[in-house]
């Protein structure tokens, strides 16, 4: 009798042990169905569309069907399906082009597909306007969240079957996803973070002296761009100048916990502490970052500044403007999907407006943009034909060349746009390409 038992309890030990191996068996199928698919040839991945229906994704592309450099403007941001590319649309939301589910299997003539607010037209103008130059280009509704423009030189020919050794450095990278140095683009968060940390009375009754060079309290040397002179200057005319020697003053006069919190608040890691990604529909953007210990110290003012060891992302400059440009303090948050479609054509995941909390009071968001349109109302923008806000910057890489940087904001109701350029390796006395010249094409192109 005891060893009838002792087989019926080995018996049902063995059958739960078959069930839930059955229960995992079929768990991992359903979890990895997915990708398993993605690898077959079976399987027919659907398209990727821009906001007007022009196509920027198709397994099945060829050059005599598109042209050559159809997809060149957008390479490294779409992506494909090869394998060579991570961090793009295409590889980050792969599950969601396939005509395939759990269900019905493979359908041949599915419709999955996913519709971008992508400006293809428009982005291809824009990376035509970079010319030789190598770069990048971010460009978004600051009403609406809506991602308009990204171009990343050098991009990759995705019609081609180059030698991916061969490619030029940051080929199948979209830099606008990555961090840089900002140079003194970076002004404007300082700005901001001087009128949360004292108010804007008593920022504005600052002047400082500048004679090329400022020595801080540690007798640490704070040079201008090439030794400018600039001599006692407000807020308004240091911004205007880039002036480096005034913005190391500035830090010295204001309190350090009230620096570490405003740029907190505005999505840095301040020394080492804080999130180092944020994510923009599957695709991995890199935070900001600076070291802010001591404010009579030169690392802190050069962080303030834009150089030292401060980087950002120019997706996060450009978002930092819609907070500005919008008056609200708010960041809208960007969206590069538009929607999604299953395979049978059913639209889902539709795209929302989005804010963040405040990253500084709406007070702050206003005084700064009368700065910035100040700054944009001067002659040398001109060119560009449009009312904006700006901030240049000049951030030099350590190795004796410059990138040139615009941040900005369109102020036009009908042409909503924030945007971040950045050229690489940028001369002003000897190339003709130039951020300016961007921006109009840019704000042309969009405003069509």
């Amino acid at each position: 009798m005891k060893s009838i038992k002792r087989g019926e309890r080995l018996t049902i030990l063995l059958i739960v042990l078959f069930l839930l191996g059955m229960v995992l068996l079929v768990a991992r199928i359903v979890s990895q169905a997915t990708f398993y698919m993605s690898h077959s040839h079976n399987v027919k991945l659907g398209y990727i569309y821009d906001r007007n229906g022009a196509v920027l994704f198709d397994e099945n592309a060829t050059a005599e069907k598109y042209g050559a450099d159809y997809f060149l403007d957008v390479g490294n941001l779409i992506g494909d399906n090869s394998g060579r590319m991570t961090n793009t649309l295409v590889s980050e939301n792969l599950k969601d082009l396939q005509n395939y589910n759990l269900l019905f299997g493979a359908v041949q003539n599915g419709k999955s597909a996913i519709y971008t607010t992508l400006d293809h037209d428009a982005n291809q103008q824009v990376y035509q306007e970079f010319g030789e130059k190598n770069g990048t280009a971010i460009a978004y509704n600051y009403q609406t969240g809506e991602i308009l423009v990204c171009v990343s030189k050098p991009s990759v020919n995705i019609l081609s079957d180059v030698d991916v050794s061969t490619l030029e450095t940051g080929s199948l990278l979209c830099k606008a996803f990555y961090q840089t140095i900002p140079g003194s683009t970076q002004k404007v968060c300082t700005t901001a973070a001087a009128i949360e940390t004292i108010g804007y009375d008593a920022l504005m009754q600052k002047s400082y002296d500048c004679q090329g060079t400022y020595y801080n309290n540690y007798g640490s040397p704070i040079r201008c761009y090439h030794g400018s002179v600039h001599g006692w200057q407000n807020i308004s005319q240091a911004f205007q100048h880039s002036c480096n020697p005034w913005f190391a003053q500035l830090v010295e006069d204001l309190p350090l916990d009230g620096l570490q919190t405003a740029f907190r608040k505005m999505g840095y890691q301040v020394n080492g502490e804080g999130s180092t990604q944020m994510d923009l529909d599957g695709i991995s953007v890199f935070t900001a970052s600076t070291t802010l210990e001591d404010t009579n110290d030169s690392i802190t003012q050069w962080g303030c500044i834009g150089q030292g060891e401060t980087v950002i992302s120019p997706l996060q400059l450009m978002m930092w403007e819609s907070a500005i440009a919008n008056g609200t303090g708010q960041v809208t948050q960007p969206y590069l999907i538009s929607y999604r479609q299953d395979l049978f054509g059913t639209v889902k995941d539709k795209a929302k407006t989005t804010y963040s909390d405040e990253i500084f009071s709406a007070e702050t968001a206003q005084q700064v943009r009368a700065i910035m349109r100040e700054n944009g109302d001067l002659a040398r923008y001109s060119t560009i034909n449009y009312p904006v806000g700006l901030k240049t910057g000049t951030a030099e890489q350590g190795d004796d060349t410059d990138n040139s940087l615009l941040v900005g904001f369109c102020d036009d109701s009908n042409l909503p746009i924030a945007f971040c350029i950045e050229i690489e390796d940028w001369n002003q006395d000897v190339d003709t390409v130039n951020t300016n010249n961007i921006a109009r094409t840019m704000l042309n192109a969009l405003s069509q």
